[in-house]
C-alpha cells in the first residue's frame, strides 16, 4: 500500500514536471517562427538608404534568407528581408548601389542593432513582407503568430 502511494506521487511528480517545461518551452517561442526574430512593432522606423552589399544567409531549417546591408543616413545596418525563395516569387532582387526605403523594426539581435524588414520600397515597385502587426507574407501560420 506505502509503495502505491510512492509510485503515484512520483508519476505526478513527473507528469506535472513535463507539462511545465512544455509549457516554459511554448512560452519561450511564442511570437517567433523556427527561432527568428521577433518583429516588434513599437520600434518601427522607415529609413531611405542605399544598399552596400547583398547577403544570402542559410537558415538553421535548410532555408536561405536575404540581407541587405544598408547606408542609410546616419548608420549602416543590417535588414532582414525574408525568404531568397519568396522574393524570388515576387519577382524581386536587390544589388549594391540601389536606393530603398525600408519600413521595419529596429531590434537588436545578437548585440547588433538591426532592421527586420516589413516593407521595401525601390522606385515605384514595393515588396510587402509583413503585415502591419510584423506577420510574415510567407507564414503558413500567419492567424496563429
Amino acid at each position: 500500500m506505502k509503495r502505491e502511494k510512492v509510485w503515484r506521487v512520483v508519476l505526478f511528480l513527473t507528469v506535472t514536471f513535463s507539462l511545465a517545461v512544455t509549457i516554459a518551452y511554448a512560452q519561450k517561442r511564442k511570437g517567433q517562427m523556427h527561432g527568428m526574430p521577433r518583429y516588434d512593432t513599437a520600434t518601427e522606423v522607415t529609413l531611405p538608404g542605399t544598399i552596400t552589399k547583398v547577403e544570402t544567409h542559410m537558415g538553421k531549417m535548410g532555408w536561405t534568407g536575404t540581407h541587405l546591408v544598408v547606408s542609410f543616413e546616419a548608420e549602416t545596418l543590417t535588414v532582414h528581408v525574408g525568404p531568397s525563395s519568396y522574393l524570388t516569387q515576387r519577382g524581386f532582387s536587390f544589388a549594391p548601389g540601389e536606393q530603398i526605403e525600408v519600413t521595419g523594426s529596429r531590434i537588436k539581435l545578437e548585440g547588433s542593432d538591426v532592421l527586420i524588414a516589413r516593407e521595401i520600397k525601390r522606385g515605384e515597385k514595393v515588396l510587402m513582407l509583413r503585415n502591419s502587426q510584423g506577420i510574415p507574407a510567407w507564414s503558413r501560420n500567419r492567424w496563429r503568430w
